[in-house]
């Protein structure tokens, strides 16, 4: 049984979501950008690894470390695949938001600006294919 519509509602979805994966990552990369270029830098150090329980190859890298004026700060970033707990990185943060810019920027990773930008293409395509189909079903080819 066929629902008329449906074609139409499963691609607006999916754009709607690769759109706003792009827009969060655009946001990132703006953050990163301005953090590496004006931010503090410091020791950190990965603390776990958790990976994604219904995703065999995802995993999630937590990192931490000390402000300036002492304050210890957790933080979720993208890293390498070998990254594991105990190793040590560099962190970059801005001063009035530790914990909402902290970015892992070292020479052993991978930069987190092309990271991000990769990030952000990538979705922003999947959004603009998925809304190149739509319009190629609404209005004709």
């Amino acid at each position: 049984m066929e629902v008329p519509g449906a074609g139409y509602v499963v691609l607006t979805l999916l754009a709607a979501f690769f759109g706003a994966l792009s827009l969060k990552y655009a946001r990132r990369l703006l953050t990163v950008a301005r953090v590496l270029r004006r931010g503090v830098r410091t020791d950190g150090e990965c603390v776990r690894v958790e990976w994604e329980p219904h995703e065999s190859d995802a995993k999630r890298h937590f990192f931490t470390f000390v402000t300036a004026d002492g304050t210890r700060v957790e933080f979720e970033d993208l890293a390498a695949w070998s990254t594991t707990k105990g190793t040590p990185v560099t962190v970059t943060y801005d001063p009035r938001d530790p914990q909402g810019t902290a970015t892992v920027a070292g020479r052993d990773s991978w930069s987190p600006v092309l990271q991000s930008l990769a990030l952000t293409a990538g979705c922003g395509m999947a959004a603009l294919g998925f809304t190149t189909l739509l319009l190629h079903e609404v209005f004709g080819g």
